[in-house]
């Protein structure tokens, strides 16, 4: 049993009213561990810490600042293999996925925005009679929540920019995943950064999330996660005029074409459909095949679906682990009941796997649903699992239509060769980003987020750096 702290102040520490949580892991369903169930004097302990050291951080020269964060990359990097074992347990995601994509992203997160910080620059403006020039000045204290999906990798994608940007952090990582944000703070401390510049506190969105909200010495909160807890947040934040980036849920249309490069289409579209057991905010979930293509297409996917591993997370022959906690594996499974009281058939997958070794771990096959109409629950609502639907279309605007018709405008991907086709998808999709015969490539210079319910503000780049600071404009006149 390992027990989680607090982080505050440049030390970890035990929760005030010393209450814990269990700590789960999704691949036996076992109790592994506990973390703290902060609450409002935790946070309020927190503030107090980044508040006292934010002068002299935000004063420190950029380039000390960049060589403090760039530290962090490296020891991100030089302790790989610990947090990857430490994200898959946590998790229940493939140790191979860990390994190879949320561990090395968490510390380019880092290393992005050391070396973003010493190119941010100001706009200035000449008139005959003026001078005007922009300062951006950070904020002061701010929140960072993030998700369970991806742990280090989005925890550290608001940290970076926040602390680049000269803030002080106070983190509230998933209640779910805590383990790898625990291991940071260490990093952290080995890397130069002063005490009390991050903090972190552990704890559920009702109690630790709802006091860092809350709390009026909070400038701004960056959260990712349901949009739900969104709608939450920005009723509470909104009225105290806090700054707001909300990165919410995604139901994400995968428009496939005739004319498209099939063979890499369809293992993108495997990848775009399951990775991380479809617990990635950018997964193409609403799978649209034009009509000719259709039936060619289903053989060939619910054949390769079918033949995937569903495993223990730490063998390398497993393509899906487990999913995150029963309370998820259970709506998942819901879902999929819905879909057959909604008229939908199952191609394959739609039942528990049952791990030999793991027999309580939370484990789901991929699912692939056709037949439901485009206003069931099941294609309206975000599912967030191994679970995919299958419709076919006729014509360019009705691929749009279908595309557009969903509550949410996280992302959409587009398989097709028709440069006009391409130009006229791209320019009616409402969503915040859109891919073109490719999934997942990301390009950290760019705005990332959505439209609709799937969010408010962009994260990345200098989009990032912009929302963890403050406009002011100062003119002279000459």
């Amino acid at each position: 049993m390992s027990t989680i702290q607090n982080f505050i102040n440049g030390q970890y520490s035990a929760p005030i009213h010393g209450q814990y949580l269990d700590n789960y892991a999704p691949a036996s369903g076992t109790v592994y561990g506990q973390l703290p169930d902060s609450g409002p004097e935790d946070v309020d302990a927190a503030v107090a810490a980044a508040e006292a050291a934010f002068p002299a951080w935000a004063a420190m020269p950029p380039e000390q600042r960049h060589d403090i964060l760039h530290a962090v990359s490296e020891g991100i990097m030089a302790n790989l293999e610990a947090l990857a074992e430490a994200e898959s347990m946590d998790s229940g995601k493939t140790l191979r996925t860990a390994r190879t994509v949320d561990i090395p992203r968490a510390a380019l997160n880092f290393k992005f925005f050391a070396t973003a910080l010493l190119h941010f620059a100001a706009e200035s403006h000449h008139q005959p009679q003026s001078l005007s020039y922009t300062l951006r000045q950070p904020l002061g204290v701010v929140g960072c929540i993030s998700p369970w999906n991806l742990p280090l990798y989005l925890f550290t994608w608001k940290v970076a920019p926040a602390l680049a940007a000269g803030n002080c952090v106070v983190g509230k990582p998933s209640e779910v995943t805590p383990l790898t944000a625990h291991l940071l703070a260490d990093i952290m401390n080995k890397a130069g950064v002063p005490p009390g510049v991050f903090n972190m506190v552990h704890g559920t969105g009702p109690r630790a999330g709802e006091a860092l909200v809350r709390h009026p010495k909070v400038k701004a909160i960056s959260f990712t996660g349901s949009t739900r807890a969104g709608a939450h947040i920005a009723g509470v934040a909104a009225p105290m005029f806090k700054k707001l980036s909300l990165e919410l849920g995604g139901k994400n249309p995968n428009l496939i074409f005739a004319d498209c490069d099939y063979d890499k289409m369809l293992e993108t579209t495997v990848r775009s459909s399951f990775n991380n057991q479809g617990q990635i905010c950018l997964c193409g979930s609403r799978i649209y095949v034009e009509r000719p293509l259709y039936e060619k297409f289903k053989t060939d996917f619910v054949a390769r679906v079918s033949a995937l591993k569903v495993g223990a997370p730490t063998s390398p022959a497993s393509d899906l682990g487990a999913v995150v906690s029963k309370m998820h594996f259970d709506k998942v499974l819901s879902y999929i009941d819905l879909a057959i009281e909604e008229g939908g058939t199952i191609l394959c997958g739609g039942a528990p796997v049952m791990v030999p070794g793991h027999e309580n771990g939370w484990y789901i096959a991929p699912t692939v649903i056709e037949g439901l109409g485009q206003n069931t629950r099941c294609i309206q609502e975000e599912i967030f699992g191994p679970v995919v639907t299958l419709q076919p279309f006729d014509t360019d605007e009705e691929a749009l239509a279908l595309a557009n018709d969903v509550p949410y405008g996280l992302s959409a991907t587009v398989w097709t060769n028709n440069l006009r086709r391409t130009h006229f998808l791209t320019n009616g999709l409402q969503t915040g980003i859109v891919w073109v015969n490719t999934w997942m490539l990301r390009d950290l210079r760019t705005p990332f987020g959505g439209v609709k319910n799937s969010g408010v503000g962009r994260e990345g780049g200098w989009d990032a750096l912009r929302f963890f600071t403050e406009t002011k404009n100062v003119t002279y006149g000459l």
